[in-house]
């Protein structure tokens, strides 16, 4: 620990809350432990870095997933099983439904997910030059990674952050970011986004209301977080292949407390409670169940204890015949970790920062790994007999990198291994980690 920076705690593990919670709203329990806000930093060229550090003090107590209305007009994207605002239940009203039988011309579908979106202020100024100085511009920060997300069937990104209003965009330590952001993960070609996060109330419950407002004007459907009661209840609705998809979104806490009249406005991680979200969504007729899970310790390569008894817990839960869940996405730790096949069903425990500024580890050094990251595609196949899951029969990764000199997002897939494009150091400790846990021997490939 360098003598200019402070230690900062950083346990990165999700908190006790009550269990047997209904679908009804339960009375927040504030605990006082201590964990860690997104640590990092960044900077423009001649300034010094922003500092990222801060404890998290108060862990939510109440679960939310929301459905919003999807993004619309584009080949091959999902439709909405139903209209904005759509119930639990009327959204998953048509086709097969959660029993695993096979609809009238179901097909597979492939998802693609990443990881954090979290603009430091270098971000910031990269997306408003960009933009020609009127405004912000994050579609070319997203432009190479574009044609892997808009062509998968789903596409999953992790809003880490909330929006802010009237030009007060700010980086660490309350992030407000601006709300073109939205926009751009829309014409990236994402589908949703996973909203629960240790900096969900950055800017108190206002800041969630104008990201899902911005989420929703954009055709992004998302989970995590809620403006009502209702809206927390209620996982994000997808469809792609035949199949019926609900995305769930957990976080182990947030840097402020929540609002006493908001209870539920973000959702916590809590296995019992995750696992009767999903089982309620299979009921509600889910086809595929996908949780992404804001998780684990920041800077670590290796997957915490928490995450792999958590993550073991959750794919070995069943909802009648069926895993109650079908992939876990993990974001958080800043950098890439493992990609594992527990009890049938991929987890990736950490995808990495997709967008992010130059990074300040906890030992206050500049740490490139905070700039590097993983795109997990998965190909989902029908059931072949009715009762059964829909299965992965395909699982790729891509590592991507964020080159902060250009502020581009850059694909290092497999053509850039096969032309020598990309820094090849990256790629390769991307590549390790992503496989340190046997992931190969389960079929995870280099995609392309």
């Amino acid at each position: 620990m360098t003598s200019h920076q402070p230690p900062c705690p950083c346990p990165g593990r999700p908190r006790p809350v009550p269990s047997g919670r209904t679908l009804t709203v339960l009375a927040v329990l504030l605990l006082g432990a201590t964990a860690t806000a997104c640590a990092g930093g960044d900077t423009a060229p001649g300034q010094g870095p922003d500092r990222d550090r801060r404890p998290d003090t108060t862990a939510p107590a109440t679960a939310d997933g929301s459905a919003r209305p999807g993004k619309s007009g584009a080949a091959g994207k999902s439709g909405a099983p139903g209209s904005a605002g759509t119930s639990a239940g009327a959204g998953a009203s048509a086709g097969a439904g959660a029993s695993g039988t096979p609809g009238g011309g179901a097909r597979g579908f492939t998802l693609a997910a990443t990881g954090d979106v979290l603009p430091h202020d270098s971000i910031i100024r990269r997306a408003q030059s960009d933009s020609g100085g009127d405004g912000y511009d994050f579609r070319p920060m997203l432009a190479g990674v574009r044609p892997v997300i808009s062509g998968a069937d789903l596409a999953i990104c992790h809003a880490e952050t909330v929006y802010g209003a009237d030009g007060d965009y700010t980086g660490y330590p309350d992030f407000r970011s601006p709300p073109e952001i939205a926009a751009a993960l829309a014409a990236t070609g994402y589908d949703s986004c996973s909203t629960a996060t240790n900096h969900s109330l950055d800017d108190g419950p206002e800041g969630i209301d104008r990201t899902l407002d911005a989420l929703d004007k954009a055709g992004v459907r998302h989970s995590g977080t809620a403006r009502t009661a209702t809206e927390a209840r209620t996982p994000a609705w997808l469809r792609a292949g035949g199949a019926k998809v609900a995305h769930l979104s957990y976080t182990y806490g947030t840097n402020k407390p929540l609002p006493e009249d908001r209870p539920w406005a973000v959702s916590p991680m809590e296995p019992e409670l995750i696992l009767e979200d999903a089982r309620a969504a299979r009921e509600a007729g889910a086809d595929v169940v996908v949780t992404s899970l804001h998780w684990g310790t920041e800077w670590q390569d290796e997957p915490d204890e928490d995450q792999l008894a958590v993550g073991e817990q959750l794919t070995a839960a069943r909802s009648g015949e069926l895993p109650a869940i079908d992939l876990i996405i993990g974001t958080h730790a800043h950098v890439p970790q493992a990609y594992e096949k527990v009890n049938g069903t991929w987890i990736v425990y950490g995808m990495g920062d997709q967008i992010a500024g130059r990074m300040v580890n906890h030992e206050g050094d500049w740490d490139a790994r905070g700039n590097e990251s993983s795109i997990g595609r998965f190909t989902f196949a029908p059931p072949a007999r009715p009762g059964e899951r829909w299965r992965v029969s395909k699982a790729e990764f891509l590592p991507q990198w964020i080159d902060t000199g250009s502020g581009r997002v850059v694909n290092l897939n497999a053509d850039a291994v096969a032309d020598g494009t990309g820094p090849a150091d990256v790629r390769d400790r991307i590549k390790e980690i992503v496989l340190s846990r046997g992931a190969a021997a389960d079929g995870l490939t280099l995609g392309r």
